[in-house]
């Protein structure tokens, strides 16, 4: 899956063309920093529609807090699935467990569904319970596992099982998704390096690397969720 994140529809086109290209089997489309669409949903359909005119491959509408100026309002998402058939999904991050219910209930429902894809990362476990058809989470980089084994109890109801699962991820979402959030993906690598997946954890600028005691926060979040061990101290011999 290729994210297409630019402020241009041309641009747009052609980085979905440069990701068909390189062999990507689905289009994950941001919405443009520069537009407001609540204001001019025509102008979110027009993106669309470009985009999918550049490619066939299935594309994912990634869903905004509506307060914030850049999510789709329900009646400008409908317009959307409807014109362009495309859009097979959406990456739901509408931060309104309300609004999300009703993306679940209506984008589903249709002659032809329309998956809705949690990301509220930080209530895995309520958002998967209103039936979304899967996940999309950035903190899937590092906890994959256990979010596949959360939404397979949910989806058997073995809501005993998924409440276990939620337990072990809370601390992670606890750490990841604290404030300031623009560290949350800074985070997620200094996980990933205390996990021994990454080398390194490299932040481009203006990003700046994460305080010594911010990483010993991660490395508790990630031994309170089963992943890493507690690291055994040294016991000291001492001479007679």
């Amino acid at each position: 899956m290729n994210g297409i994140y630019a402020d241009g529809s041309l641009e747009a086109a052609r980085l979905a063309k440069m990701a068909a290209a390189g062999g990507a089997s689905a289009l994950l489309v941001f919405p443009p920093n520069v537009y407001y669409f609540g204001q001019r949903p025509e102008m979110a359909l027009a993106h669309f529609k470009r985009i999918a005119d550049a490619t066939d491959l299935p594309l994912i509408a990634f869903q905004y807090p509506v307060a914030g100026g850049y999510g789709y309002p329900l009646s400008t998402l409908l317009k959307i699935v409807e014109e362009v058939p495309s859009v097979r999904a959406i990456k739901d991050w509408c931060a309104n467990p309300q609004l999300h219910e009703r993306h679940v209930r209506v984008l589903q429902s249709r002659a032809r569904p329309v998956n809705v894809l949690t990301t509220h990362s930080s209530w895995l476990f309520g958002s998967l319970v209103l039936g979304c058809s899967g996940l999309l989470s950035g903190s899937g980089s590092v906890i994959a596992d256990l979010q596949s084994k959360l939404f397979h109890a949910v989806r058997r109801n073995d809501l005993k099982t998924a409440k276990e699962i939620h337990d072990r991820i809370t601390p992670t979402a606890e750490v990841f998704y604290a404030e300031p959030w623009v560290d949350m993906h800074n985070r997620m690598k200094e996980a990933l390096v205390l996990l021994g997946r990454l080398p390194h954890a490299v932040v481009r600028p203006p990003l700046v690397k994460l305080p010594a005691a911010e990483i010993e926060r991660i490395r508790a979040a990630l031994v309170a969720a089963g992943l890493l061990k507690t690291p055994q101290r040294r016991e000291e011999k001492w001479l007679a």
